[in-house]
């Protein structure tokens, strides 16, 4: 799945960095300590790899 937004995709590369282990799983807040708890890597790889041109800074609510 890919990041539909700047911040989706920042959320993503922290939870990623936790699963890691480079940070602190207790340091997650919000949307990065839902995605820790309910993505694999691999999803939040693909997720934090996203590339940010063009994306908005926020997803809209539809």
């Amino acid at each position: 799945m890919k990041a539909t937004s700047k911040a989706q995709q920042k959320a993503a590369g922290a939870a990623l960095s936790a699963k890691r282990g480079d940070t602190q799983p207790s340091e997650l807040v919000g949307a990065s300590k839902e995605m820790y708890d309910s993505m694999s890597a691999d999803e939040l790889e693909e997720m934090a790899g996203t590339k940010r041109k063009g994306k908005p800074q926020k997803k809209e609510n539809d």
